[in-house]
This record gives structure tokens, sequence and C-alpha cells, in this order.
């Protein structure tokens, strides 16, 4: 059941991501892949520099964004 979680946090996260880097995303399915690598991205990152946005669902949605966010960025530089 903990991964259907990750799962769907991590489509809600990679559309969210591709909503907000215009031009960077890889369509729907795409974005959705990339939400859910992204917030495991997204918490190692944050664990690493110390960062923590509290608990619960909302957080876990904002550092899976975050992480999504910054693979759209890196994934965006190779696709060009």
């Amino acid at each position: 059941m903990d991964w259907l979680y990750v799962i769907v946090i991590g489509a809600v996260a990679g559309w969210l991501a591709g909503l907000l880097f215009r031009g960077g995303g890889f369509g729907l399915i795409g974005n959705i892949i990339i939400g859910i690598v992204g917030g495991f991205i997204g918490f190692w990152l944050l664990g690493k520099l110390g960062i923590s946005l509290g608990s619960g669902t909302l957080s876990t949605i904002l550092t899976s964004v975050i992480g999504a966010g910054v693979l759209l960025f890196i994934a965006s530089l190779f696709k060009k």
C-alpha cells in the first residue's frame, strides 16, 4: 500500500512540476514518471541539506514537487 501512495503522490507532483516548468515537460505520462522519480530525489536532496518541510501529505507533495522540478530542469538540459 505504501508503494501505491508513493506513486499517487509522485504522479501529482510530476503533474504540478510540469505545470510550473512549462516548455520543459515531457507530456503527462512523462511528467508523472519524472514526478515519481523526483519524489525520491526530493526526499534525498532535502535530507542531505537538512531541510524538513514538516509532516503530512502536503509536505510530501511539496518535497516531491521540488525533486521533480530539479529533475525536470536537469532533463530539459539534455532534451535540447
